[in-house]
């Protein structure tokens, strides 16, 4: 397993990877076209997970965000991107608490994230949504060590596992390398999803993702 094999147990014969940041909106409402087309098939398919990291352009060495380093992005991409947000909520029908995450430093949920992926694969789906559902549906900061063990908790994840796994700098390291290694791929922006050498880039619709897998995509 590189990043992630998440299908059902009956042995999908299609599959996706998906490469995705938590704190990106447009990441949670491709999640929520990707589940939406996974419920309109009669076959399971297998998701392959690959973290993301945004903001790894303006990280300091010591992992914080220097908000001071231009991205490139100002007020009129912001009120674009909004705009385009709500139309995508109306589209796949997706209520969300907030339109943009900013201020969250989604690092360590991805570091989170990606150790459950490796020690308790059949978790990590329902850890990754319960991510997703804390920071765009109930306006959680998954940048905090205690929402994160608090997510854990509550689909019967050890606490103290995911506590130690944010802070250790192996699996940090392990992280930024594997988001170096996409970027190296040419994944420039999230979400991207990827199916037998089709891409796909932003928050497809259910139709998209179903020519990407199932043909002509």
């Amino acid at each position: 397993m590189t990043d992630g094999d998440f299908g059902s147990a009956a042995e999908p014969t299609d599959r996706i990877e998906i490469y995705a940041d938590y704190v990106c909106p447009f990441c949670y409402l491709g999640t929520r076209s990707l589940a939406q087309y996974r419920e309109s098939r009669d076959e399971p398919l297998a998701v392959e997970w690959h973290p993301f990291d945004l903001r790894s352009g303006q990280r300091n060495a010591d992992g914080s965000i220097d908000h001071d380093v231009a991205d490139g992005k100002d007020d009129a991409y912001y009120e674009r991107a909004k705009r385009n947000i709500h139309r995508l909520q109306e589209e796949f029908d997706v209520e969300m608490a907030q339109d943009l995450a900013t201020d969250v430093d989604s690092f360590d949920a991805q570091v989170a994230s990606w150790y459950v992926a490796q020690e308790y694969p059949e978790r990590w789906e329902a850890f990754d949504e319960a991510i997703y559902t804390a920071l765009w549906r109930d306006g959680r900061d998954i940048g905090e060590t205690d929402v994160l063990v608090a997510l854990a908790a509550d689909i019967g994840l050890p606490t103290d596992e995911i506590r130690d796994a944010v802070a250790d700098e192996g699996i940090r390291a392990a992280l930024e390398d594997t988001v170096a290694e996409a970027q190296q791929r040419g994944v420039t922006g999230v979400p991207t999803f990827v199916s037998d050498g089709h891409v796909a880039r932003g928050s497809v619709p259910p139709a998209h993702l179903e020519r990407l897998v199932e043909g002509d995509g």
